[in-house]
Protein backbone atom coordinates (compact mmCIF):
# COMPACT_ATOMS: atom_id res chain seq x y z
CA UNK A 1 0.00 0.00 0.00
CA UNK A 2 3.02 2.53 0.86
CA UNK A 3 5.11 1.13 -2.02
CA UNK A 4 5.77 4.73 -3.25
CA UNK A 5 7.90 5.01 -0.34
CA UNK A 6 10.48 2.66 -1.44
CA UNK A 7 10.47 4.38 -4.65
CA UNK A 8 14.31 5.47 -5.19
CA UNK A 9 13.57 9.21 -7.19
CA UNK A 10 11.20 10.41 -4.08
CA UNK A 11 14.33 11.67 -1.81
CA UNK A 12 11.13 12.32 1.06
CA UNK A 13 13.83 12.29 3.78
CA UNK A 14 15.84 15.07 1.76
CA UNK A 15 12.86 17.06 0.98
CA UNK A 16 11.71 17.39 4.68
CA UNK A 17 16.10 18.14 5.76
CA UNK A 18 15.55 21.18 3.35
CA UNK A 19 11.85 22.08 5.05
CA UNK A 20 13.47 21.97 8.13
CA UNK A 21 16.77 23.91 7.04
CA UNK A 22 14.39 26.52 5.60
CA UNK A 23 13.07 26.87 8.98
CA UNK A 24 15.71 27.12 10.97
CA UNK A 25 18.09 29.74 9.07
CA UNK A 26 14.78 31.77 7.99
CA UNK A 27 13.70 31.60 11.86
CA UNK A 28 17.48 33.39 12.95
CA UNK A 29 17.19 35.49 10.48
CA UNK A 30 13.66 36.60 11.07
CA UNK A 31 14.62 36.85 14.53
CA UNK A 32 17.29 39.33 14.11
CA UNK A 33 15.78 41.03 11.35
CA UNK A 34 12.60 41.44 13.53
CA UNK A 35 14.74 42.80 17.17
CA UNK A 36 16.10 45.29 14.67
CA UNK A 37 12.93 46.41 13.38
CA UNK A 38 10.81 46.42 16.70
CA UNK A 39 14.24 48.59 18.08
CA UNK A 40 13.59 51.47 15.30
CA UNK A 41 9.98 50.96 15.73
CA UNK A 42 10.56 52.26 19.31
CA UNK A 43 13.30 54.60 18.30
CA UNK A 44 13.02 58.23 18.93
CA UNK A 45 14.24 58.95 15.69
CA UNK A 46 11.29 59.70 13.36
CA UNK A 47 13.05 58.33 10.43
CA UNK A 48 13.59 54.81 11.83
CA UNK A 49 10.18 55.27 13.21
CA UNK A 50 8.33 55.71 9.73
CA UNK A 51 10.76 53.16 8.09
CA UNK A 52 9.83 50.48 9.95
CA UNK A 53 6.29 51.60 10.06
CA UNK A 54 6.04 51.53 6.47
CA UNK A 55 8.33 48.31 6.04
CA UNK A 56 6.29 46.03 8.61
CA UNK A 57 2.92 47.42 7.09
CA UNK A 58 3.75 46.43 4.10
CA UNK A 59 5.64 43.31 3.90
CA UNK A 60 2.86 42.10 6.86
CA UNK A 61 0.06 42.76 4.59
CA UNK A 62 1.73 41.34 1.04
CA UNK A 63 0.71 37.72 0.13
CA UNK A 64 4.11 35.49 1.24
CA UNK A 65 3.27 33.78 -2.40
CA UNK A 66 4.32 37.44 -3.68
CA UNK A 67 6.81 38.07 -1.76
CA UNK A 68 8.69 34.54 -2.45
CA UNK A 69 8.06 34.66 -6.86
CA UNK A 70 9.66 38.10 -6.70
CA UNK A 71 12.63 36.88 -4.68
CA UNK A 72 12.82 35.00 -7.63
CA UNK A 73 11.62 36.66 -10.61
CA UNK A 74 12.76 40.29 -9.34
CA UNK A 75 15.68 39.50 -7.66
CA UNK A 76 17.20 36.46 -9.70
CA UNK A 77 16.10 36.83 -12.95
CA UNK A 78 15.40 40.25 -13.44
CA UNK A 79 18.05 42.34 -11.60
CA UNK A 80 20.57 39.41 -11.55
CA UNK A 81 21.19 38.37 -8.20
CA UNK A 82 23.01 35.59 -7.81
CA UNK A 83 23.46 34.15 -3.40
CA UNK A 84 25.25 30.76 -4.39
CA UNK A 85 28.44 30.16 -6.05
CA UNK A 86 28.59 29.85 -10.35
CA UNK A 87 31.05 27.71 -10.42
CA UNK A 88 29.07 24.90 -7.91
CA UNK A 89 27.34 22.55 -9.87
CA UNK A 90 23.96 23.07 -7.70
CA UNK A 91 24.25 26.76 -8.01
CA UNK A 92 20.64 27.23 -9.31
CA UNK A 93 19.38 25.21 -6.36
CA UNK A 94 21.46 27.05 -3.97
CA UNK A 95 20.34 30.10 -5.34
CA UNK A 96 16.73 29.12 -5.09
CA UNK A 97 17.31 27.87 -1.74
CA UNK A 98 18.53 31.01 -0.28
CA UNK A 99 16.30 33.77 -2.10
CA UNK A 100 13.84 31.55 -0.55
CA UNK A 101 15.05 32.20 3.01
CA UNK A 102 15.73 35.84 2.16
CA UNK A 103 11.94 36.29 1.31
CA UNK A 104 11.11 34.18 4.35
CA UNK A 105 12.93 36.37 6.42
CA UNK A 106 11.52 39.50 5.34
CA UNK A 107 8.15 38.56 5.42
CA UNK A 108 8.47 36.79 9.12
CA UNK A 109 10.31 39.32 10.65
CA UNK A 110 7.40 42.01 10.42
CA UNK A 111 5.34 39.13 13.13
CA UNK A 112 8.66 38.58 14.96
CA UNK A 113 8.77 42.73 15.36
CA UNK A 114 4.72 43.19 16.43
CA UNK A 115 5.14 40.34 19.00
CA UNK A 116 8.10 42.12 20.37
CA UNK A 117 6.37 45.36 19.88
CA UNK A 118 3.55 44.22 22.37
CA UNK A 119 6.23 42.26 24.99
CA UNK A 120 7.53 46.10 25.05
CA UNK A 121 4.50 47.44 25.81
CA UNK A 122 4.38 44.73 29.28
CA UNK A 123 7.36 46.45 30.66
CA UNK A 124 6.68 48.89 33.15
CA UNK A 125 7.57 52.90 31.64
CA UNK A 126 8.86 53.39 35.18
CA UNK A 127 12.05 50.75 34.82
CA UNK A 128 12.63 52.81 31.18
CA UNK A 129 12.68 56.11 33.36
CA UNK A 130 14.59 54.97 35.99
CA UNK A 131 17.13 53.67 33.58
CA UNK A 132 17.07 57.24 31.61
CA UNK A 133 17.76 58.60 35.55
CA UNK A 134 20.69 56.96 35.62
CA UNK A 135 22.33 58.00 32.43
CA UNK A 136 21.89 54.91 30.27
CA UNK A 137 20.92 55.97 26.92
CA UNK A 138 18.49 54.23 24.60
CA UNK A 139 20.21 51.63 22.85
CA UNK A 140 21.28 50.61 27.09
CA UNK A 141 17.72 51.15 27.72
CA UNK A 142 16.45 48.65 25.32
CA UNK A 143 19.40 45.82 24.89
CA UNK A 144 20.15 45.96 28.97
CA UNK A 145 16.61 46.22 30.45
CA UNK A 146 13.46 46.01 27.72
CA UNK A 147 14.66 43.81 25.56
CA UNK A 148 15.18 40.99 27.96
CA UNK A 149 11.86 41.50 29.79
CA UNK A 150 9.77 41.70 26.40
CA UNK A 151 11.62 38.25 24.66
CA UNK A 152 10.37 36.70 28.01
CA UNK A 153 6.96 37.53 27.92
CA UNK A 154 6.28 36.92 24.23
CA UNK A 155 7.77 33.02 24.19
CA UNK A 156 4.27 31.76 23.57
CA UNK A 157 3.74 34.33 19.99
CA UNK A 158 7.24 33.87 18.78
CA UNK A 159 6.30 30.00 18.66
CA UNK A 160 3.06 30.97 16.96
CA UNK A 161 5.01 32.65 14.27
CA UNK A 162 7.86 29.86 13.88
CA UNK A 163 5.53 27.11 14.07
CA UNK A 164 3.36 29.07 10.66
CA UNK A 165 7.05 29.99 9.30
CA UNK A 166 7.68 25.70 9.06
CA UNK A 167 3.89 25.71 7.55
CA UNK A 168 4.81 28.82 5.28
CA UNK A 169 8.14 26.94 3.76
CA UNK A 170 5.84 24.81 1.72
CA UNK A 171 5.50 28.11 -0.52
CA UNK A 172 9.08 27.87 -1.64
CA UNK A 173 7.46 25.65 -3.91
CA UNK A 174 6.90 27.90 -6.17
CA UNK A 175 9.95 28.54 -7.06
CA UNK A 176 11.79 25.34 -7.52
CA UNK A 177 13.15 24.32 -3.94
CA UNK A 178 13.23 20.84 -3.32
CA UNK A 179 11.34 21.13 -0.09
CA UNK A 180 8.42 18.91 0.88
CA UNK A 181 5.72 20.47 -0.51
CA UNK A 182 7.14 20.44 -4.14
CA UNK A 183 7.86 16.24 -3.70
CA UNK A 184 4.35 16.15 -2.78
CA UNK A 185 3.01 17.50 -5.79
CA UNK A 186 5.36 15.31 -7.83
CA UNK A 187 4.25 12.43 -6.21
CA UNK A 188 0.31 13.43 -6.96
CA UNK A 189 1.53 13.77 -10.31
CA UNK A 190 2.85 10.36 -10.60
CA UNK A 191 0.65 8.16 -8.04
CA UNK A 192 -2.46 8.98 -9.19
CA UNK A 193 -3.90 5.57 -7.28
CA UNK A 194 -1.80 6.82 -4.01
CA UNK A 195 -3.27 10.36 -3.82
CA UNK A 196 -4.84 10.32 -0.32
CA UNK A 197 -2.17 7.91 1.25
CA UNK A 198 0.44 10.40 -0.22
CA UNK A 199 -1.11 13.12 1.79
CA UNK A 200 -1.44 11.26 4.62
CA UNK A 201 2.14 10.59 4.78
CA UNK A 202 3.11 14.14 4.80
CA UNK A 203 0.79 15.59 6.59
CA UNK A 204 1.79 12.99 9.49
CA UNK A 205 5.31 14.03 8.79
CA UNK A 206 4.39 17.75 9.34
CA UNK A 207 2.20 16.90 12.73
CA UNK A 208 4.97 14.69 13.83
CA UNK A 209 7.35 18.05 13.59
CA UNK A 210 5.00 20.91 14.31
CA UNK A 211 3.27 19.14 17.50
CA UNK A 212 6.91 18.73 19.29
CA UNK A 213 8.42 22.21 18.19
CA UNK A 214 4.84 23.66 19.88
CA UNK A 215 5.13 21.38 23.26
CA UNK A 216 9.10 22.26 23.60
CA UNK A 217 8.55 26.23 23.06
CA UNK A 218 5.36 26.16 25.41
CA UNK A 219 7.30 24.25 28.43
CA UNK A 220 10.07 27.04 27.85
CA UNK A 221 7.46 30.08 27.64
CA UNK A 222 6.17 28.08 31.07
CA UNK A 223 9.73 28.29 32.50
CA UNK A 224 10.80 31.66 31.77
CA UNK A 225 7.32 33.39 32.16
CA UNK A 226 7.67 37.67 33.69
CA UNK A 227 5.42 37.48 37.17
CA UNK A 228 4.20 40.28 37.52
Amino acid sequence: MFDFLSNPDYHIVDAFWTTIQLTFFSAIGSLIWGTILVAMRVSPVPIMRGFATVYVNTFRNTPLTVIIVFTSLGLSSTLGINLASADSPTSLADNAFRLAILGFVAYTATFVCEALRSGINTVPVGQAEAARALGLGFLQVLTLIVLPQAFRSVIAPLANVLIALLKNTTVAAVISVAEAAALMSAMIENESDSLFLVFLVFAAVFVALVLPLGLVLGWVAKKVEVKR
